[in-house]
């Protein structure tokens, strides 16, 4: 495994038109199994979902995000496809709908940079389309390994 940041920014854009932001940066591990590439990571009180470990299986195009802990959830992004999860919190559950837009995946191995257009939707009602950028590069201690 090697050592990683991982920065990822969510912005939404809602029916009135208002943005809303979020950047969160977190250390985590990445390994490579089956010529898939994995991030690991925990997410911060910034992301108000700290209790909760993501994991990111990225695949040449596609990435699925796995949520465990105070959050449950599991999200798959693919161009042109719809897909559907329920988001568990402790206040109950909500029934998503991702439709991806576009996905854009570089890695290399062990840095890449993601970015996803997609539209949200909960419990079948449009909320936002939305935009995820996820950068990921090796910790300095791995600097040996850069691609």
């Amino acid at each position: 495994m090697n050592k990683v940041i991982v920065t990822v920014i969510g912005s939404q854009k809602d029916a009135a038109g208002e943005e809303n932001s979020i950047k969160m940066v977190a250390q985590g591990k990445h390994y490579c199994r089956n010529g898939m590439n994995y991030v690991l990571y925990e997410d911060t009180s910034l992301s108000g979902e700290q209790g909760t470990s993501t994991l990111l299986k990225i695949a040449d195009d596609s990435l699925t995000l796995l949520r465990q802990g105070a959050v449950v959830q599991e999200q798959y992004f693919a161009k042109a496809e719809e897909s559907a999860s329920v988001y568990k919190t402790p206040y109950g559950e909500l029934n998503l709908s991702i439709k991806t837009k576009d996905i854009d995946i570089v890695y290399g191995s062990i840095s890449g940079n993601i970015s996803i257009n997609y539209d949200l939707s909960i419990n079948g009602q449009w909320q936002s389309s939305n935009t995820l950028q996820i950068d990921i590069c090796a910790d300095q201690t791995e600097n040996k390994n850069l691609n």
